[in-house]
């Protein structure tokens, strides 16, 4: 590290107090943020979208499997290519863990791709077994139409 400043413990002390300061006021502002976001108007969802999941089509009301709500991870992987993207790759190995305690707050967990469901059966994201099913977000595939925005 090039020119990096050293300072004794005061002065250290001093400046670390200036940004936690900041770093309080930007947790309130984002917190606020978040509060204005939830306040959000829902919005009807006119369309009937259909997923292709293990079991067959599945419509996005399907997908709740149930619980009140959904979070639907967009997972890149291109129907022309053989491997999904890797920062969603390493994200992916992660979710076992989080799915069950989502699960028990009354939260599925999706992701879903535009690659063909065979490609991701292949790519070993789509769960198999009753057991992974409890602790896996279900994978689907999207269809092209279905922009994101």
């Amino acid at each position: 590290m090039a020119d990096h400043q050293v300072v004794t413990n005061d002065e250290w002390l001093d400046a670390r107090k200036e940004l936690l300061a900041k770093e309080k006021e930007f947790t309130r502002l984002r917190d606020e943020l978040s509060r204005q976001r939830r306040e959000l108007p829902w919005e009807a969802v006119a369309k009937e979208y259909v997923f292709d999941g293990p079991s067959g089509k599945q419509t996005l009301a399907d997908l709740f499997d149930g619980r009140s709500q959904l979070v639907v991870y967009h997972f890149m992987f291109d129907p022309e290519d053989d491997e999904g993207c890797a920062s969603c790759s390493f994200w992916a190995d992660n979710f076992d863990p989080i799915v069950v305690h989502l699960n028990a707050r009354d939260v599925t967990m999706v992701a879903v791709s535009r690659a063909p469901l065979e490609k991701l059966e292949a790519y070993n994201l789509v769960p198999k077994g009753r057991d992974e099913e409890n602790r896996r977000p279900h994978w689907v595939r999207r269809h092209d139409e279905y922009a994101s925005r």
